[in-house]
């Protein structure tokens, strides 16, 4: 199997009933319904290969979510092909189930009165894990998320991340060679997020399962996704490496200023936009087709000690496209 996901065209649209507000506005949509299509996906295009971890990301409502439950077989698409590890996804076979999982960060499928334990065992008979399996496959997990003390306590009386843990546990017991991840970090803390992106980086790199992950948090993206896939309205803008995004979305360089003495700051204004003045630094942001003749100009007209140039931090960029500010 040379590719585990293949996607090709595309197309999901979504039917909604639009509704005029007050009470005759809800009777009207009733008996004279009007429609509306939402496109949420326009034909997307893209192929994964087995064991690449790949980061998914867009502002909301791009069509991350849509794609991934496509790829799960929860949706349906409006037209388009799409494989998964050589299936079909929305024919739900059962050999096909037993090698994804799905994981949303919003919703749980533990069971809330009872222990995880409870679930796993659940799950072992779902999935039709043997117990030898089934045994040392808990064990791997719940040592690498560090979760062994919480079996047994009820699901309500563990905190977000340890419920998060729990959850992958649920989802990885069957040892899935597809992972598809939506915002598994979402609402968890700093230990709790690191925690939950060590286990994510084991994973794919012990099981040489392909994952995708739908993240907003700019430490997942660039401690774990070895390629981007940039989604907004439907449409991809992008896709490939980190270092390649900056290249084509960045349309300034940094200029980041050591001065030995204090300056008028409104005369270097005049060559770039100040982005930060603490003496003795100074940053600017300046076009990246004139930085070379920015700098040379700030070398020449003013007491630097100190001079580098930077490419501006992945962070902004990730943000325009969560704002939707990015195009082609």
């Amino acid at each position: 199997m040379d590719r585990a996901i293949v996607v090709d065209r595309l197309v999901k649209n979504f039917e909604v009933t639009q509704k005029e507000k007050g009470l005759r506005g809800s009777i009207k949509s009733v008996f004279s319904p009007k429609k509306q299509t939402v496109h949420a996906l326009r034909g997307i295009s893209f192929a994964i290969q087995p064991g690449e971890l790949v980061g998914f990301i867009g502002p909301n409502g791009a069509g991350k979510t849509t794609t991934l439950k496509i790829l799960s077989g929860l949706l349906y698409p409006t037209s388009g092909f799409v494989q998964v590890l050589e299936h079909d996804p929305w024919e739900k076979k059962s050999e096909f189930l037993k090698q994804i999982s799905l994981v949303m960060g919003q919703k749980n499928q533990l069971w809330w009165d009872l222990p995880a334990i409870e679930t796993f065992e659940l799950n072992k008979e779902i999935y039709e894990i043997p117990r030898r399996d089934y045994e040392k496959n808990l064990e791997e997990l719940v040592t690498l998320l560090g979760v062994g003390k919480l079996l047994k306590t009820q699901v309500r009386r563990l905190s977000l991340g340890q419920r998060m843990r729990m959850e992958l546990v649920a989802a990885l017991l069957h040892k899935p060679k597809a992972l598809f991840l939506d915002e598994p970090t979402i609402g968890l803390d700093l230990i709790g997020q690191q925690k939950v992106r060590d286990f994510i980086y084991e994973y794919n790199r012990k099981n040489n399962a392909t994952v995708i992950l739908t993240s907003h948090n700019m430490d997942d993206l660039t401690n774990l996704a070895r390629r981007v896939i940039v989604i907004d309205d439907g449409r991809i803008l992008f896709d490939g490496a980190l270092e390649e995004l900056t290249g084509r979305f960045a349309k300034e360089k940094i200029i980041k200023i050591s001065l030995s003495k204090e300056v008028d700051v409104k005369a270097i204004g005049q060559i770039g936009e100040v982005k930060h003045v603490l003496f003795p630094e100074v940053i600017l942001s300046v076009p990246r087709s004139v930085v070379a003749v920015a700098a040379a100009e700030i070398l020449q007209n003013f007491p630097v000690d100190d001079l580098t140039i930077e490419e501006v931090p992945i962070e902004e960029i990730i943000k325009k496209v969560f704002k939707g500010e990015l195009t082609k």
